[in-house]
């Protein structure tokens, strides 16, 4: 089989860097908000959920359609009917997309216990087959998958690395926890290492990357091509800017508080925005402050008085009195893991 190549990262010799596909966020409006401050390399839509009656979603379809990053987009499928994921993948490949991508890593229960998302993990025959029909259908653009390293326990994980190798997968990305382990506990940097060994295609380490020291310390120790990174960009949109800039070597630029402020801003302008009640607005942007909020505030008191919040006058109030008060103050850096 001929090599497919995978798109070009923004600078030619450093390791790539990828946003995370996360269900209800990576929508087209979060990619240009996140790109207006320093684009990954990749990004990966939501899930196109597919099954025998799905048909492709256009709200996720305008990520790929309406996208003027300049920056490649990976379309993830999740599923396990065959003919169903053959079928959305050739529709999927009509469009200007940089790959099809298939989750075997959601660990969200209502997930799994459809036998889809992380629930694949159990079933290396079925993982087997499915991939082995993507790769015939898929056989001039990358086949990609984003799993973790188990279900429950990591009894399979190098049985699914062999199916990976056999199909000719051309980018992995691998979170170290397993699906029970959802987002809690140590990621298992040292079995991204074997994963970089073991597989043919390169790997993009995935979980708790939540500095640019952290990217970097993640990449020496597991020799993986590139990072992912998810929660933590919501929290801190500079962050794959300042990977490059570790990268490079150069020092990190420190973003003013201000700027944060600023940036709660761009997230409360929802191309919806007009058309949404002001509590289901305010609901909204507190899924995104959850994830600010500790970088501006490790004490946990701007969280704490952001979930009480019930308007927008209310809430706005609150993010002026952490984010514009001192104009000395920066985003703080998330210390490294000393991995």
């Amino acid at each position: 089989m001929s090599q497919i190549f995978l798109p070009q990262s923004l600078e030619k010799n450093l390791p790539f860097t990828a946003l995370a596909p996360m269900q209800d966020v990576t929508n087209l409006w979060f990619m240009k908000v996140i790109a207006h401050y320093g684009s990954p390399d990749y990004f990966f839509t939501e899930y196109f959920r597919v099954n025998d009656t799905s048909r492709l979603n256009r709200g996720i379809l305008a990520a790929i359609t309406e996208n003027d990053t300049g920056r490649p987009v990976f379309a993830q499928m999740i599923g396990e009917s065959i003919p169903d994921l053959v079928r959305t993948a050739k529709e999927l490949c009509k469009y200007n997309i940089a790959g099809v991508d298939l989750n075997m890593g959601c660990p969200a229960p209502r997930i799994y216990r459809k036998n889809v998302g992380g629930g694949l993990l159990r079933e290396p025959e079925k993982v087997e087959r499915i991939l082995g029909e993507l790769r015939a259908a898929v056989n001039d653009k990358p086949l990609t998958v984003k799993m973790r390293v188990g279900f429950e326990n990591t009894d399979n994980f190098y049985a699914i690395l062999d199916i990976i190798n056999r199909h000719n997968i051309d980018l992995l990305s691998l979170h170290g926890r397993t699906v029970k382990d959802m987002y809690h506990g140590e990621v298992k940097y040292d079995l991204i290492a074997e994963a970089v060994k073991r597989v043919d295609c390169p790997v993009l380490a995935n979980g708790n990357i939540n500095s640019a020291a952290t990217a970097l310390e993640v990449l020496s120790q597991t020799g993986a091509a590139g990072v992912m990174v998810g929660r933590w960009a919501i929290g801190n949109p500079w962050l794959f800017h300042q990977i490059r800039q570790a990268l490079a070597g150069e020092p990190i630029t420190p973003v003013p508080l201000l700027e944060v402020r600023n940036y709660i801003d761009r997230l409360w302008q929802t191309p919806t925005a007009s058309t949404m009640p002001e509590r289901a607005r305010v609901g909204y942007l507190k899924m995104f402050l959850n994830y600010i909020a500790l970088s501006v505030d490790t004490e946990g008191d701007f969280l704490r008085l952001m979930r009480r919040a019930q308007t927008e006058v209310e809430l706005f109030n609150i993010c002026d009195r952490f984010l514009v008060v001192d104009m000395t103050k920066t985003l703080a850096l998330a210390p490294s893991l000393n991995i």
